[in-house]
Formats: structure tokens, sequence, C-alpha cells
């Protein structure tokens, strides 16, 4: 198989098969570093088997926007995993590797939950998806200006190029990347809404931020959008691993190291979770300000010819 073949496979049955594991492998560890035996990482799977067997619900007064917002979201998490290349030679596989392109669909998929949640009318709803809304500002600017800084080092927003751009030694020689990465850690904490942002074991409504949209949900469509948080998960990981940490100028290397990169990130979250504890919703606005500043601080040093 070449090269591409091996990469696409990757892509494909990681972004859509292995997804759920990601965080199946987070509430595991978090579970056994607490001192409680948990879930098992292989929970995810057993929790969508259970909700696609269920019939979904009708709200009653709601449209078609309710009806239609899991597919919309799902569909726009399977086109960031279909973008998100998982080495440099992977493939183009329909909707180029752009970075601006993934920002959209992230974006597109918070805003059909945000729409669903105005037309349900659910004040927890609306709660949840507003504060979501609130931080998306934040979420969003700071990953725009920490990919940004791996696009200077790269010259293209090209997510191939720049994983080729970023990778062997070279490129880690100046405290660049650094910035970026350090940034992009707060926005990998955001998307996959873990502690000190969100709290994922939560279900109280008046502190929850990403399973207040998900209240009036339940049976496939509720399924539907587990599977998009996990994918997010996966998208914003594959970014962190390929990007944000060294990682080697061979492709195949790349594609071998993946895995236990992404189980390594799983154990730094959970240990993260474990030992911070949630901020109040108006701090989380503070923290990330302060990534998106360093990633500044990063844009300015390039300009600059600093580092």
């Amino acid at each position: 198989m070449s090269q591409q073949s091996i990469a696409a496979a990757v892509q494909l049955l990681g972004g859509l098969l292995a997804a759920p594991l990601l965080p199946g492998l987070i509430q595991h560890w978090k579970a056994r570093l607490q001192g409680r035996r948990g879930p098992t990482p292989l929970q995810p799977y057993r929790e969508l088997r259970r909700l696609w067997s269920k019939s979904t619900v009708s709200v009653e007064g709601t449209t078609a926007v309710y009806r239609l917002a899991p597919s919309l979201a799902v569909a726009s998490l399977v086109g960031a995993v279909v973008l998100v290349p998982v080495a440099q030679s992977a493939p183009n596989l329909g909707l180029g590797h752009d970075a601006l392109v993934l920002l959209g669909l992230l974006a597109l998929a918070r805003f059909a939950l945000a729409t669903a949640s105005w037309d349900v009318a659910n004040g927890f709803s609306l709660i949840g998806a507003s504060r979501d809304l609130m931080l998306s500002v934040f979420v969003e600017a700071t990953m725009i200006l920490s990919i940004a800084v791996a696009a200077l080092v790269a010259g293209t927003t090209d997510l191939r190029l720049i994983i080729a751009g970023t990778a062997g030694t070279s490129s880690w020689s100046s405290p660049l990347l650094a910035f970026g990465a350090m940034a992009f850690a707060l926005v990998v904490v955001a998307e996959t809404g873990r502690q000190p942002i969100d709290n994922p074991d939560t279900h109280l409504e008046l502190t929850m931020i990403h399973e207040g949209p998900l209240l009036e949900y339940a049976g496939r469509d509720l399924a539907y959008l587990h599977w998009a948080a996990a994918a997010r998960h996966w998208v914003v990981l594959v970014l962190a691993a390929q990007v944000f940490l060294p990682h080697p100028a061979n492709p195949l290397l790349q594609l071998g190291l993946l895995p236990i990169v992404l189980i390594g990130l799983c154990g730094v979250l959970a240990v993260t979770e474990t030992l911070v504890a949630k901020l109040r919703v108006f701090r989380v606005p503070h923290l990330l300000g302060a990534g998106a500043t360093v990633a500044l601080l990063g844009i300015a040093a390039r300009l600059g010819g600093i580092v």
C-alpha cells in the first residue's frame, strides 16, 4: 500500500470509528486517578449502541431546525475528520486541508446546536448554548492565532504543509512553536469540554456548558451528538500531535507514532481534570484571552524578526 492509502485509512477509520475511544480513555484514567473503578474505555461505544436502539423525541412546538441540527452537526464533524490530515502524506479527500475551512466547520456544528436550543426554547438549553457561544468567541480566536503561528513557520494554511513544515528538529530550534502550543493547549481543553473550562461529568443545569444544548435530545439524535463530541476530541488531538508537538519528518513514522501520542494526550487530559478545579464561567475568557495573548506574542516576535 502507498503512504497516501495508509494515511487515508488511518484518517477515516480513526476519525469515524475510533474517535469515541478517546473520551472513553480519559474518563477511565480519570476514575483510576481518583481511586474509583470507573467505566471501561469502551463505555462510549456502549452508550452509542444503547442510544441508537432507542427512538428519537419530538419536542412540541419545534420546527425543522430542531430535527436537522444533529445531522448538520455530524456532517460538519465528518467534514472536519476528512479535512484534518493525520500525516503530511494524507490524500485530498474532497475538502482540501485548509485550516480556515476547518474553523468554519467547527463553528457550523456549534451554530447548529445553538439554533436548536433557541428552537426548543428550554431555559437550561439556552443557558448552555449562550455560554458556549460566549466562550466560542475566545476559543475560535485563540485557535486561529495558534494555527497562525504554525502557518508562519510553514508559510501556508494548508495543514499537510504545516505538518511537514513543523516536522523534524529545525523548526523547533526557536521558541515560536512553543507559543502556539501553549495557546492550542487551551483550545484542546475548551473544544473537548474538559476542566477547568467545563466539567463533562456534571448534569447540573446551572453549571453545564456543552451538555446544555443536548438536554432535549434522545435516541439516535443524541447518539449523533455524542459521536460529534467524540470527533471533536479526534480533530483537536490530531492537530496537537501532528502540528504543536515535535514529530518526525518521515510520514510513516508520523502515522506509527500517532496512536501513542494520542493515548498520551488523553492521559494528560485525565491528569489535568484530576488536579484542576473548574473555573467560574466568567473567569474562562480570561484564561483563553491569556492563551490568545501568548499566540499573539509569538506572531509579533516572528514578524519582528526576533525568533
